[in-house]
């Protein structure tokens, strides 16, 4: 069986989404070029942005068709990831909220790319 290892979002500037995520993970990129940056996570998950402008073949999407998950211990590291990321300027496309799965937030990066960051409800 095959395991994705790339997660890849298209973006309008690499650079300035590069920063972004600098900011958010706590890290820079391994890899940079004026059409790429590449991170590498600590679970092993490569996170990959690309220019929009020159991907090929060329994306038919853009930000907000998918989301890039953060699991997190607990309802409160929700919240205080929430304020955290509202500290910083990010755009909240929902409010921290229960839902089935648990308790959860949806900020969008720079290119309308949803970050959803959830605590699993006890089962």
């Amino acid at each position: 069986m095959t395991h994705p290892t790339y997660v890849l979002l298209y973006v309008d500037s690499p650079a300035s989404s590069a920063s972004f995520y600098t900011a958010l993970l706590g890290r820079a990129p391994v890899e940079t070029s004026p059409t790429f940056a590449l991170f590498v996570l600590d679970s092993g998950l490569k996170l990959g942005l690309w220019s929009k402008h020159t991907v090929e073949p060329a994306a038919t999407a853009t930000g907000g068709g998918a989301e890039l998950a953060f699991s997190v211990a607990d309802n409160n590291t929700v919240r205080a990831m929430h304020t955290e990321w509202v500290g910083r300027g990010l755009a909240v496309a929902q409010a921290p909220t229960q839902l089935d799965f648990g308790y959860t937030f949806v900020a969008l990066d720079p290119d309308g790319h949803r970050l959803r960051v959830f605590a699993l409800s006890a089962e």
